[in-house]
């Protein structure tokens, strides 16, 4: 077998990956990017053309300084590649009063000082009236929210990096790695075996096969996504509609304005989500799924309560707690890892591409990524 020598190697070129090859190449290293599908493929967690961007964070407060700098990357990194990524829409989360959303959200907004508003239900609804609310509803509006171009965002992070010199392999998959003795690491491939100074490993639902540690503790499973015929589609065009988080008795959903497809696009219910095997190559969601997406459409948007247009699977890879992992390979600090972003790191990925070139080349971040260690699984 033939051996060739780089700087860093990423396996698994998604919003992760791809944004991490873009880091390290303008930092004038020597890059390779493995990828075991086609670039933009949708058998993992980073296609369906939008991606929701929130500043303030009901996941936790301490999410809010990345998400900050990934808001500021994805129009640099749009503008450095000639493309709009980020699509600034304002964006709402909706939830009863008491439930929890809102409120933690709220909590975000003040502690970072974010610019917000909160609204009654009758001021969503005058606001945006495609909305159909029940008493009780609460809005939190976030003018600064908004989406990702998702598979535009992969490609722009990939042809900058490739502009800097990155080598990208596609239908490549990493099969196994080694530390090496001189600190370094070895990593095969059904085509060759290749060698680096450092390992960055961004495989989302295979990271387990790579970080064995994680096995134990990480669980795949299928979401379902959709875009559904729109009896008032004025109602739905960006600039008149946000994106938005809804908590319901029906689960927890999200949506976006139109763009680049004629349908409504809704996802979830974010905590109906159905194990999977990322190995099983059918991604088509359950007829559950499905049911409870178009009871959504029914009761709180029936003007997208259409048609199917296209419905679509993605696999997230979830930790319990659903937070992050972004952390070295125990005891070999040369490879190091982001996955398990539960469903929500996509909007993140700008940034997560720059800590982990900064974890690979200088073993510190900007950031405090205690609450991503991979130990507080194991406490």
């Amino acid at each position: 077998m033939s051996s060739s020598h780089y700087d860093v190697i990423v396996a698994g070129v998604g919003a992760m990956g791809s944004a991490a090859c873009w880091h390290l190449a303008r930092r004038g290293l020597r890059v390779l990017g493995l990828e075991r599908f086609d670039l933009g493929h949708a058998m993992g967690s980073s296609h369906g053309l939008t991606r929701i961007i929130r500043l303030a964070y009901f996941e936790g407060s301490h999410y809010v300084p990345i998400v900050k700098r990934a808001h500021q990357l994805w129009q640099e990194t749009g503008d450095a590649a000639g493309l709009k990524l980020l699509h600034v829409t304002g964006s709402l989360d909706l939830a009863p009063e008491g439930l929890g959303p809102v409120e933690s959200s709220l909590q975000s907004c003040l502690d970072h000082d974010l610019e917000h508003e909160v609204l009654g239900r009758d001021e969503v609804m005058r606001r945006f009236p495609a909305f159909h609310l029940p008493e009780g509803h609460l809005g939190l509006w976030q003018p600064g929210g908004g989406f990702v171009a998702s598979e535009k965002a992969i490609y722009a992070h990939v042809g900058l990096a490739q502009s800097k010199g990155a080598e990208i392999r596609t239908g490549e998959p990493m099969l196994d790695w080694q530390p090496t003795a001189d600190g370094g690491v070895t990593v095969r491939t059904e085509r060759t075996t290749y060698s680096a100074g450092r390992l960055v490993i961004t495989s989302g639902g295979w990271i387990a096969d790579a970080v064995p540690q994680l096995a134990r503790s990480m669980t795949t499973v299928r979401q379902a996504i959709g875009w559904f015929t729109t009896r008032r589609p004025e109602l739905f065009r960006e600039g008149a509609f946000p994106v938005f988080l809804l908590s319901a008795e029906e689960g927890t959903f999200y949506g976006f304005p139109l763009y680049e497809h004629p349908g409504f696009k809704l996802g979830g219910p974010h905590f109906a989500r159905e194990p999977m095997d990322p190995r099983q190559p059918d991604r088509t969601p359950s007829a559950n799924q499905v049911r409870l997406i178009r009871e959504c459409l029914a009761r709180y948007l029936p003007d997208a309560n259409g048609d199917p247009l296209t419905v679509k699977g993605c696999v997230y890879t979830v930790s319990p707690d659903e937070d992050f992992v972004i952390d070295a390979v125990p005891g070999v600090p040369q490879a190091v890892f982001a996955s398990a972003c539960s469903g929500h790191g996509f909007k993140f990925a700008s940034a997560i591409g720059e800590i982990l070139a900064d974890l690979a080349t200088t073993g510190r971040s900007a950031f405090d990524l205690s609450p991503f260690s991979l130990s507080r699984l194991d406490a």
